[in-house]
């Protein structure tokens, strides 16, 4: 067993320096995987006419095909077919692949968060004379959050892992960055161990934020519980 413990070290300079592109493609993605998934989960929720069978079949695609095939298509695949998008950057596609596979799941997890809030909270704050709109966003919203809250940091955990696959595209995050010290000089076992200790000390540090977080959501429900 040859294990180059100056090698290891070295390495974590070389990963950190494609740190900050990682943690850009992860957040970016899951902040507009939010937005079109909460979306997507509102228009089933309320039955929107045609528009609901046209998310169950996004949600459908993007949850039953690769993730990598997703990201091929988008890269290799469409400017072969609309030579606008020959001008798209590998890193651009890389956030719109991950972001719009990223909503079909966050979909689902928001919806039965959604579904987790009882009807009767709805038809309290439309006889309070709210509408529509401000029942859910001052009511139902922030109690289907509380609940979705551990649902949707497993899958940024998750989505922080994928992002490595982003390197088939070209684009050079942390793992792509060990393969490169590592076809430098040859410590592989030493860049690629490096590079598990970097995405797992990420998660810790994410997860001690994310109980946190469920910690300070859950203090009005203590609060009203202890009353």
């Amino acid at each position: 067993m040859n294990f180059n413990f100056d090698g290891f070290l070295k390495s974590f300079p070389e990963i950190a320096q494609a740190l900050p592109i990682t943690l850009q493609i992860t957040l970016t993605s899951m902040l507009a995987g939010l937005l079109l998934g909460t979306i997507l989960a509102l228009l089933i929720r309320f039955k929107i006419p045609v528009l609901a069978q046209l998310a169950h079949v996004y949600i459908s695609f993007f949850r039953g095909t690769p993730l990598l095939v997703q990201l091929f298509v988008l890269y290799y695949g469409l400017p072969q077919l609309f030579p606008v998008f020959s001008a798209l950057q590998s890193v651009s596609a890389a956030l719109i692949g991950l972001s719009l596979n990223m909503a079909a799941y966050l979909s689902e997890s928001i919806r039965g968060a959604l579904n987790a809030v009882d009807r009767g909270q709805m038809d309290a704050c439309l006889s309070a004379g709210m509408s529509r709109l401000q029942g859910l966003y001052h009511v139902v919203l922030p109690q289907a959050a509380r609940v979705a809250v551990p649902s949707l940091a497993n899958s940024f955990v998750g989505l922080l892992k994928e992002s490595s696959l982003v390197f088939a595209l070209g684009v050079t995050e942390i793992l792509a960055q060990a393969k490169q010290y590592a076809s430098l000089t040859y410590c592989y076992m030493e860049a690629f161990l490096a590079v598990a200790l970097v995405y797992w000390a990420i998660t810790v540090l994410f997860g001690a934020a994310q109980r946190r977080l469920e910690a300070r959501l859950n203090i009005p429900y203590q609060q009203g519980a202890s009353a």
